[in-house]
């Protein structure tokens, strides 16, 4: 049997990060082949990550890049189980080399991402082998990117919000506030015209339900639900919406007295639309602890 060293072992932790006993393991199994080993742990990690794919990934990170001459910029979602390995600096550090890697190639779809090159591995491998390294189940969720000869403002909330808007004249520091006030007043689109027909029509039937309990004559209710919807629009769309630093204007004439229009934005959230998992952790505890 080959003698394992500390010193070998040292080596390997230092070239994968993994974990000493890890490390030590896969030395045993190759002989003292550090090679070897690196391959054994990277295929062992990707073993490790199809078992844990299924488990619900609803915690995790944006990572946000943005260009050096600030005309393009990269929005990236990855998810991880637990809020404690959100924080994780390794998590967070694989967060933001996709979103760089996203900024500079612009792939296409999630599939030409997690194909690209990083560091010597895909963005498929290095996310397995984190799977294997912090023990949970990790997805790259989402991505955007945008590119304009105009401005584009980027903003990330915290760790779980991120926002990119372009607009067509105006600033970067402008396109940033707008980006912050996206964050935090969840505006569905830029204009009243872009809301959705449907969604239009669902609102007016739920307000003009409401105001027939009114007893009012029909011109009027008529005249109270155009009211409503008016100012429902007004709430959703973001030129409409009062502007989160200053309430007296709106995000319309602010843009408008700065020369500039909003083109597009985007606004993601980590985790949602993702039925989380609800766990009775007394219980769990019990579980393991009969179990032992």
């Amino acid at each position: 049997m080959t003698t394992i060293s500390a010193g070998l072992v040292k080596d390997l932790r230092e070239r994968t990060g993994s974990g000493m006993m890890e490390c030590k393991k896969a030395l045993v199994e190759t002989n003292g082949d550090i090679e070897a080993a690196i391959e054994y742990m990277r295929k062992n990690g990707m073993a490790k990550a199809d078992k844990k794919a299924g488990r619900v990934a609803a915690e995790g990170q944006m990572g946000v890049a943005v260009a050096a001459d600030g005309r393009s910029a990269a929005l990236v979602e990855v998810n991880s189980e637990t809020d404690f390995v959100a924080k994780n600096p390794d998590f967070a550090q694989f967060v933001q080399a996709v979103a760089d890697l996203v900024l500079a190639k612009d792939p296409a779809d999630m599939d030409a991402l997690l194909a690209l090159d990083l560091n010597g591995m895909t963005v498929e491998e290095t996310r397995k082998a984190l799977v294997a390294k912090l023990g949970e189940n990790l997805q790259l969720r989402r991505f955007e990117r945008y590119s304009t000869d105009g401005v584009i403002g980027a903003y990330r909330h915290g760790e779980r919000i991120g926002v990119l808007v372009e607009l067509n004249g105006g600033e970067v520091a402008l396109a940033k506030d707008v980006a912050m006030h996206v964050a935090a007043s969840r505006p569905i689109c830029v204009n009243e015209s872009d809301v959705d027909a449907a969604l239009i029509a669902k609102e007016r039937e739920i307000y003009t339900a409401q105001a027939a309990d009114s007893g009012k004559p029909v011109d009027i209710i008529e005249k109270m639900v155009e009211g409503r919807v008016r100012k429902f629009l007004a709430e959703v769309a973001l030129v409409g919406q009062p502007f989160v630093k200053d309430p007296d204007t709106t995000v319309g004439k602010l843009l408008k007295g700065k020369g500039a229009q909003c083109v597009r934005f985007v606004r993601l959230e980590v985790g949602e639309g993702i039925e989380k998992e609800v766990t009775d952790f007394a219980a769990e505890v019990m579980a393991q602890v009969k179990g032992a």
